[in-house]
């Protein structure tokens, strides 16, 4: 086996962001978003959870004295925040910032052992007892993490402070685990240390990281199952319960069989995407062709049978898990941002083996979608669970619905979501193209201008558009290749009719490829390609296995899902049903949220008034027409608290 040949990613600093969506959300995660989330690190945010993150790196440190504070896996937030700091500063140099995370830095330096270990919990609270709970202590995921931050941190500053630091403990861990008698034959049990692994790997050139990748997850699944084994040996005392409980469920970890053999998402979802992640970085690592198939297959069974139409994943807030195929409720849906995120990485890695816009058009569907409405417009309140039907009143009052959040929260004591949204965001830049020797693959429509390899030179082409409002994309050459080179354009897969413009006549594409029109020629600077999409409101249904959605429509123009609110449509939104051949007409709300096109249109609402006193009765036609208006579902929760609504009744 080799490596595959794959399609590379433009670094950070070599993409420019100028775009009408997306300029305020990376203006706000720099401005905003990572000084507030700096604040709560530190519990300097009032009526918010404490986090106790930073302080346990002090005390670690021998800075402070106290004691440890907050879950077992509280060092990840840390590391997630440095991770988005390092992809802030690549593309916007901050002295006062990078001088902050650098102390940070050394901090963390500080709390190292000896040895190389680096984990505050049981460096501080159970000294004892590293290693001795994988299943549930997430000792590896919290490595993973950090390592992803040194990365990061090193492409930002060029400091390798952190990544220093981390191959130390990446070194002291492959000590510790491997096939090799006297080591540990185990793996954690939230995966994340997998593919943090492949990618110090990639910028060290270290082939002991990626070894050690591949051992954690040719391990998983294996017979005698390691967690059952450890369960054993610690009696079957739970970390979380204190109690002893029975045999581990291993299909949660995804640890029920060996992931080459693995047909179905299952169990906790944030743990399956970032497993699939790794498993696709080792298949393009290494041309493992059962590995990539077992992705192919793991991905299909996700967005044809467990995705939500937002792109949210994980149908269950008990273990915040996927269940069964088609099993898509809206009310009690999970849908961790985090899990989002996962998805959005493992698209990305399954992208760079095939150019394929299946893999794009999930990206897409959860950035436009999820991942906005995951964080108020202000960027401080968050959302962790990502519901496609708010009933306020059951969400305080039913306890199969508490989970369920109709309000943004300032943070959780369990704040993975927070800092992913932010690391996300601050990294979006390397999702919009992927290019090879002879092709530039455009897989998302965001303005800004992008420098381009080519062999020993470079070009720059500048991409502008009103997207997601409107269909006009144009890539314009600044510079251009100085030999014949093919331009790749997704043709989303919400799009029902488009067209091609070069230097502003029509054209035809030279191909189609996997959903990607391709033009190639000699370019020359100043030309310009135009693509246009046409962009109609559309009444999208489900599969009918989907039960959740029997008898529903839901709504989305171009990338966007649209919702009801309680502000526009008044309350009891279940009361209202629309017709397939309602006209939908858009216009743009400069009032919504910075501003926002908006969808009008004609539906019916049951005539409550009968229904005063009684709580049955006989089949009468009492729908009354109205008007409604419905926003992009990214929106939903920016005003007054109150219900929202994806799937209306179909009339």
């Amino acid at each position: 086996m080799g490596k595959k040949a794959c399609l590379s990613t433009l670094p950070l600093n070599q993409v420019t962001l100028r775009d009408t969506f997306w300029s305020h959300y990376l203006d706000l995660v720099r401005q905003t978003v990572i000084p507030y989330q700096w604040e709560a690190l530190n519990d300097r945010i009032p009526d918010a959870e404490p986090s106790h993150a930073v302080k346990n790196f002090k005390i670690a440190a021998g800075l402070e004295a106290g004691e440890y504070g907050g879950l077992v896996f509280q060092d990840s937030d840390v590391a997630k925040w440095l991770e988005a700091v390092g992809y802030s500063l690549a593309t916007h140099p901050d002295p006062a910032l990078e001088q902050l995370a650098d102390e940070v830095i050394a901090i963390i330096g500080k709390a190292q052992q000896p040895d190389g270990y680096l984990n505050t919990y049981f460096t501080l609270k159970e000294p004892g007892k590293r290693w001795t709970n994988l299943h549930e202590c997430h000792e590896l995921y919290c490595a993973g993490h950090m390592m992803e931050a040194a990365v990061a941190y090193l492409k930002g500053t060029g400091k390798r402070a952190l990544l220093d630091i981390m191959c130390r403990y990446a070194d002291y861990i492959d000590t510790v685990f491997g096939s090799e008698p006297g080591k540990i034959q185990g793996y954690d049990g939230h995966q994340e240390i997998e593919l943090a692994l492949v990618k110090l790997y990639e910028v060290t050139g270290n082939e002991k990281y990626l070894s050690l990748s591949r051992f954690f997850i040719d391990e998983r699944g294996k017979t005698p199952n390691f967690f059952v084994e450890e369960w054993k040996g610690r009696r079957g005392l739970s970390h979380w319960t204190k109690k002893v409980e029975g045999e581990p469920n291993l299909a949660y970890n995804q640890s029920h069989k060996p992931v080459r053999e693995q047909t179905e998402a299952v169990g906790h979802s944030v743990r399956a995407v970032y497993m699939y992640t790794a498993m696709a970085d080792l298949a393009a690592q290494t041309g493992d062709e059962a590995l990539y198939n077992a992705c192919k297959r793991l991905w299909s069974n996700i967005i044809t049978k467990q995705m939500y139409i937002t792109g949210g994943i994980g149908s269950t807030h008990h273990g915040e898990a996927f269940t069964f195929d088609y099993d898509l409720p809206n009310d009690t849906v999970y849908a961790e941002t985090c899990a989002s995120i996962g998805l959005v990485f493992f698209a990305h890695r399954m992208l760079k083996m095939e150019a394929n816009s299946v893999y794009a058009d999930v990206i897409e569907r959860i950035l436009y979608n999820i991942l906005p409405s995951a964080i108020s417009r202000d960027g401080r309140s968050f959302f962790y669970v990502n519901p496609l039907e708010v009933w306020p009143e059951a969400c305080s009052k039913n306890p199969g619905k508490h989970h369920v959040k109709p309000v943004r929260q300032k943070w959780f004591g369990c704040a993975c979501c927070p800092p992913n949204i932010a690391r996300l965001l601050a990294s979006i830049g390397q999702y919009v193209y992927s290019f090879s020797d002879s092709t530039l693959y455009t897989h998302l429509y965001i303005g800004g201008k992008a420098n381009i390899p080519y062999g020993e030179e470079s070009f720059v082409i500048q991409q502008e558009n009103r997207y997601p409002w409107e269909g006009r994309i144009t890539l314009t050459f600044e510079t251009a290749p100085s030999g014949p080179y093919k331009i790749a354009l997704r043709i989303p897969g919400w799009c029902r009719k488009y067209g091609l413009y070069l230097n502003g006549k029509p054209v035809l594409p030279d191909s189609i490829e996997n959903g990607y029109a391709c033009i190639e020629r000699q370019w020359a600077a100043g030309d310009a390609i135009t693509l246009e999409l046409e962009m109609a409101a559309t009444f999208m249904t489900s599969n009918p296995r989907v039960r959740a959605n029997a008898g529903k429509l839901a709504i989305q123009r171009g990338p966007l899902v649209y919702c009801l609110e309680e502000a526009d449509n008044g309350s009891n939104l279940s009361a209202i049903s629309i017709s397939p051949d309602s006209v939908l007409t858009p216009y743009f709300d400069e009032n919504l949220a910075g501003g926002a096109i908006v969808l009008q249109g004609k539906a019916y609402r049951t005539d409550e008034s009968r229904w005063a006193n009684n709580l049955y009765g006989p089949v009468a036609s009492s729908d009354n027409p109205v008007q409604i208006k419905a926003i992009p579902y990214y929106l939903w929760g920016n005003r007054e608290p109150g219900e929202m609504l994806v799937w209306v009744r179909r009339a």
